[in-house]
């Protein structure tokens, strides 16, 4: 079960927009913050990094206007660095980034605070917990990849929840010992089932894709409470 620390934190729910009909992007996120979202999760490919292209900063800067609520942009590129700025302008409030995607975490992390933005690391189903350790005090947001990165509509990797569970802890003697607030947010594969599961494991911010677009707008709500409730 979740520790006293995320179970006392409300369960925020981020539609990626990675399963919105792109056609009508505008009416497709504010469709969902009309039926109850909390962010707007927007994936950032490269066909570099991960094998996919989506977006890039002029979509999340066309969007801005439709829509107030924060934006929790997640960068799937490298060299990540010199994207940062352009995100920023875009209208981004929250952007993560992964270990691997830079030479220097810290500098990253730096770069992103010094623009007034929340930052966040990305852990791979792979990437050990242990790369957070000495970023601790410069981020708001961890971000757990439940699925490898890259594309929507995958299975939700097990082991994972060992993943969350741990960060949790962490977390929870961060804050404990006089730590800034932190978000354990999870990417992949979360739906009506995984979602309890998740929150159960210390997860406060749930990223769904598929399971909340589905069903077209009239569904929206219905998607964002069942999973909001775990």
């Amino acid at each position: 079960m979740a520790s006293s620390q995320g179970a006392q934190t409300p369960v925020r729910i981020a539609p990626s927009i990675l399963a919105a009909d792109f056609s009508k992007l505008g009416e497709e996120v504010r469709a969902v913050a009309e039926a109850g979202a909390d962010w707007i999760h927007i994936d950032v490919m490269d066909g570099h990094f991960v094998p996919n292209i989506t977006i890039g900063p002029a979509v999340a800067k066309a969007l801005r206007p439709h829509c107030d609520l924060p934006f929790d942009v997640h960068l799937m590129i490298s060299p990540v660095d010199p994207m940062i700025e352009g995100f920023v302008e875009a209208g981004a409030d929250i952007i993560s980034l992964h270990p691997e995607a830079g030479p220097h975490l810290h500098r990253s992390l730096q770069t992103i605070r010094g623009f007034g933005k929340k930052a966040g690391v990305v852990l791979n189903p792979a990437t050990p917990v242990s790369v957070v350790d000495n970023v601790m005090d410069m981020v708001d947001l961890i971000l757990v990849m439940s699925v490898n990165p890259g594309f929507g509509g995958q299975a939700f990797i097990e082991s994972q929840l060992e993943k969350i569970s741990a960060l949790r802890a962490r977390i929870d003697n961060h804050v404990a010992g006089g730590g800034q607030h932190i978000d354990l947010e999870v990417d992949g594969g979360i739906d009506r089932v995984t979602a309890p599961r998740t929150i159960a494991a210390g997860a406060n911010v749930l990223v769904a894709g598929t399971a909340t677009f589905k069903g077209g707008p009239e569904a929206y709500a219905d998607n964002i409470a069942a999973m909001r409730a775990g």
